[in-house]
């Protein structure tokens, strides 16, 4: 994320969260006080979202000092000593919940993606994830996806035609809207998606180098896989589970995008202790 979208991006959080002045802290904590806060980890998990959480505490303490006792991307244990911060006590309180919110949204994602990584380990099938992002991180979480292990698709609509049933439709066909893709941006990827062997063909004969083969069964996807052959890629999804994956990657798919690595991951449990410096 560019420094800037990611200062304005802390600063909007924080207004959201600090508004006109942490009454609590202005009422208990007096003025000059300086503290240390621990940030740690309290269940097993994958960290991401440095630099939204270290942006967030140098805003409300701009000399505050920071030391990171782990990497973004490792598979941590309970109780492992995250961030130590220490300056302002209560500029360090005004920035413990926004940050500990990058924090635990971010690694929540990272973490949900090592477990579908983990879990078609050895296939030689990559997890991808979507658009299916929360509005604002979009960046955010497709770098905790590779935090996790996993792959980014496109990030938006703008640097990678995918083409869907509903542009196939609007187009006259897949064949036609593969070809018209090709011609318009003949230097962006491409994916196109395919509802059965008919569509296969129409897209393989227009150039498509990859298919998409959305809420296939996995012996549909293992005839597809045979079908296509080395003459594109393919990709799963569409329903994709943790019980599933690996099922799915067996069927020789090339890719499978999971929407549930950023819809749906639960955050990961960390917290902050503040004590008064002595």
């Amino acid at each position: 994320m560019d420094p800037r979208d990611l200062e304005d991006l802390v600063a909007r959080a924080l207004a959201e969260d600090v508004g006109g002045g942490d009454v609590t802290a202005q009422a208990t904590v007096p003025p000059g006080t300086r503290g240390t806060a621990r940030i740690t980890l309290k269940a097993a998990g994958v960290l991401s979202g440095f630099a939204p959480a270290e942006r967030t505490f140098r805003a409300c303490d701009p000399e505050v000092e920071l030391r990171w006792h782990v990497a973004e991307g490792e598979l941590l244990e309970p109780g492992t000593s995250v961030l130590t911060a220490t300056g302002d006590a209560a500029a360090l309180l005004a920035a413990e919940r926004t940050a500990l919110n990058f924090l635990q949204r971010l690694s929540g994602v990272a973490t949900v993606t090592r477990r579908y990584v983990d879990a078609v380990a050895g296939t030689g099938t990559r997890i991808l994830d979507t658009r299916k992002t929360t509005p604002g991180l979009r960046l955010l979480e497709k770098q905790a996806v590779a935090h996790g292990g996993g792959h980014n698709h496109r990030i938006g609509l703008f640097d990678e035609v995918l083409i869907k049933e509903n542009h196939a439709a609007m187009a006259g066909g897949v064949g036609p809207a593969v070809r018209a893709a090709r011609a318009r941006f003949p230097d962006l990827p491409l994916v196109c998606e395919v509802r059965d062997e008919a569509e296969i063909d129409e897209a393989l004969d227009a150039g498509a180098p990859r298919l998409l083969l959305d809420n296939f069964d996995e012996d549909a996807l293992r005839a597809a896989v045979r079908r296509v052959g080395d003459r594109a890629r393919t990709e799963s999804s569409g329903g994709v589970t943790l019980d599933s994956v690996r099922a799915r990657a067996a069927t020789g798919v090339d890719f499978i995008s999971v929407g549930a690595l950023t819809h749906s991951a639960p955050a990961l449990d960390l917290s902050l202790i503040l004590e008064p410096l002595r």
